[in-house]
């Protein structure tokens, strides 16, 4: 049975495939294992979906709609002069991993799992699996997506959690902030507390680098500045895009090295921006992600030392100053990942995979052999039966070994002599006595008869 998970995101969407052998890969869409979600109606009134849609986009910006996850409460979105529901924008999305899926697998896979913020409610929830629904799949399985993270540290990087012990997930995406502490139960992962921001994700910091610019460059030329950022015809509309683009390129790159180019269209200026000057814009919306994370790990009654990691994932991630801030502000290091925005869509795949915890069932029929009895119904203890002297806890049983089983109890009222024709040792005494006094007592006569008779 093929498994697929996906992570509808706000600027990109990630899907990933689990074979019946267990076996995972990300579904490659256009041979790239990111999709965009993005969303261009052209003057056919056609749907393009994904690096269509954003090629597209510098034809007319105004049918062009980037993020749809983050409209998810607007009802509808316009594209252009269309207008389509939100469940419709977000069906298209999940539509084109739908058509690759079936095409690569030659079917479509028989069970659906697709992630969402664990902060989303009820109605944002309904959305996200009618949309699946409309775009061709089975009803979906829904997975926090923090629960769905912690799942992928566990099976794929094989990092050992004891059951009670925790962890937090910051995760930064495109467009909101989650942080999120979740527990190691028997079975899996249960959220403990969760925060969010909904206005901070790397759009966000696109924008505060935007801004920076605006201070450097913008008032060399103001005219120009404003037409660019607040456009009112197409061809600026054209230029912001444009700038937003270059903006975007330029953060990952100072994830990688300490300087970036932008190119600032009708300014014909290209500006240089160095890693300390991004930080220095970035920071006070990080430094609040950093804050949000401390409040829900107060929220679960911890403290950063308690937990076993805090993993970062999202493609915002990367930034190499929100591990910075996290030991700065908590003093406890944070895990980063090379390829974060794969982590939650894989997690919620190898979820179950993962073996399921020792069953204490009695055993049932041994294959090709006679039938075992079924145990005996449990008897009820009182306070303190059943346990080892000094009044400890009976030991655990170790993963994958049974318990032992406890020797039989026996009864405090008098039952009456066994079903078994043995009498007990306790009554043995008694039965001599009576044959001793019997035998006495045929030698007496005995002895009387025969003088008598002499």
């Amino acid at each position: 049975m093929h498994v697929i998970g996906m992570d509808f995101g706000t600027s990109n969407s990630v899907a990933v495939l689990r074979a019946p052998d267990g076996r995972t890969r990300s579904l490659l869409i256009d041979g790239h294992p990111i999709l965009p979600s993005a969303l261009f109606c052209n003057s056919d009134d056609q749907i393009l979906v994904g690096r269509a849609a954003e090629r597209a986009a510098n034809s007319d910006p105004s049918r062009f709609e980037p993020n749809p996850k983050r409209r998810i409460d607007d009802g509808s979105i316009f594209l252009g002069l269309n207008e389509i529901q939100v469940a419709d924008a977000i069906a298209h999305v999940l539509s084109e991993i739908a058509s690759e899926s079936t095409r690569q697998l030659g079917q479509r896979p028989a069970e659906v799992r697709v992630t969402h913020p664990a902060r989303w409610g009820q109605r944002r929830r309904t959305i996200l699996s009618e949309a699946a629904v409309q775009a061709g799949f089975q009803p979906p399985t829904l997975i926090p997506e923090p629960v769905a993270a912690a799942s992928y540290f566990t099976t794929v990087l094989g990092t050992e959690i004891a059951p009670g012990r925790s962890l937090a997930i910051y995760d930064l995406g495109g467009g909101t902030f989650d942080a999120t502490v979740v527990r190691r139960t028997q079975t899996g992962f249960e959220v403990l507390a969760e925060e969010g921001v909904s206005d901070i994700g790397g759009l966000d910091l696109d924008h505060a680098i935007v801004e920076h610019l605006g201070s450097v460059y913008g008032v060399q030329q103001p005219e120009e500045w404003e037409a660019l950022t607040n456009p009112t015809d197409q061809s600026h509309r054209r230029y912001r895009r444009l700038l937003y683009e270059d903006v975007r390129a330029a953060k990952e790159n100072l994830s990688r090295s300490n300087n970036a180019e932008i190119h600032l269209p009708a300014l014909e200026i290209d500006a240089h921006l160095t890693r300390s000057e991004f930080e220095r814009a970035a920071r006070p919306k990080l430094a609040e992600t950093v804050d949000c994370l401390g409040r829900a790990i107060s929220a679960a009654r911890l403290r950063p030392q308690d937990l076993v990691n805090i993993f970062l994932v999202g493609g915002s991630s990367r930034i190499p100053m929100i591990s910075q801030l996290i030991h700065e502000k908590l003093g406890v290091p944070a895990q980063a990942f090379e390829q974060p925005e794969t982590v939650v869509a894989e997690g919620a795949v190898r979820a179950s995979s993962a073996p399921p915890p020792p069953s204490s069932a009695p055993a049932g029929p041994v294959s090709g052999g006679t039938p075992q009895a079924s145990a005996p119904p449990a008897m009820p203890q009182s306070p303190g039966a059943g346990m080892p002297p000094g009044g400890g806890q009976m030991p655990a049983a170790a993963p994958g070994n049974p318990m032992p089983a406890p020797p039989p109890m026996q009864s405090a009222s008098p039952q009456g002599p066994p079903r078994s024709g043995k009498r007990p040792l306790h009554q043995e005494p008694a039965v001599l006595v009576t044959a001793a006094i019997v035998a006495i007592l045929i030698v007496i006569f005995t002895v009387i008869i025969i003088l008598r008779s002499t």
